[in-house]
């Protein structure tokens, strides 16, 4: 798994945890988050909950990647409920919202949520997530979202780690490249796929293809 041309730090989990459940978008940005638990000796199950991906191809797409990978690694995963149609409810009134505003909120705290609700009825104390390793995510939205998930069950925690620091960002496109991982081309949801093709369109570039593109 490593190519030992770096040395990795050794991480703790906080406040002596035992256990983390870590919340994952998808493969590539869980990639490098999960070698480095893994070479941490952290205790660690994946579990997968997006009911923001559309359309269902593409959530099975993103999620089938992530299988792939925690099998190669035994790591377990959880796969959770695709109730995408109580995604649209909740995303009701905020479908013209930007990126990284309000719904982007509401689609973090739904997720989280739902994790440490998981986490605290099966022997977790300690919860995270992959989304902030991404670079077109605030790491600073995902972490008060899962801090306010986690705040809501005695001696629960959110995991604030910044996953991009000391090489983080750089390693996770190496181990896409690595793995060939699918290459996702917007964030997830069906308001993210419509304005990245309005961009696309409006930039002579042609809608995304999906299930097309691979990191090589």
């Amino acid at each position: 798994m490593e190519n030992n041309e770096f040395e990795r730090e050794q991480l703790e989990l906080p406040n002596a945890g035992k256990k983390l459940l870590l919340h994952s978008c998808c493969a590539p940005c869980s990639g490098e988050v999960m070698e480095a638990l893994i070479a941490s000796n952290i205790d660690f199950t994946i579990y997968f909950y997006n009911p923001n991906i559309h359309p269902r191809k593409e959530y099975d797409l993103r999620k089938e990647e992530n299988i792939r990978f925690a099998e190669k690694h035994n790591i377990p995963f959880i796969d959770a409920d695709y109730d995408v149609d109580h995604w649209f409810e909740l995303a009701k009134g905020m479908e013209h919202e930007p990126e990284r505003g309000i719904r982007c909120t509401m689609c973090f705290d739904m997720r989280f949520e739902k994790t440490a609700e998981y986490a605290a009825a099966n022997g977790f104390d300690v919860i995270s997530s992959s989304l902030g390793i991404s670079r077109w995510k605030t790491m600073s939205q995902i972490n008060d979202c899962g801090v306010r998930a986690a705040s809501r069950y005695p001696n629960m925690e959110y995991w604030t780690f910044n996953w991009r620091k000391k090489g983080g960002s750089a390693r996770m496109l190496e181990i896409s490249k690595r793995e060939r991982f699918y290459m996702q081309e917007y964030c997830g949801c069906a308001y993210s796929l419509r304005d990245t093709n309005k961009w696309r369109m409006a930039n002579d570039r042609p809608k995304i293809e999906l299930g097309k593109n691979y990191y090589e």
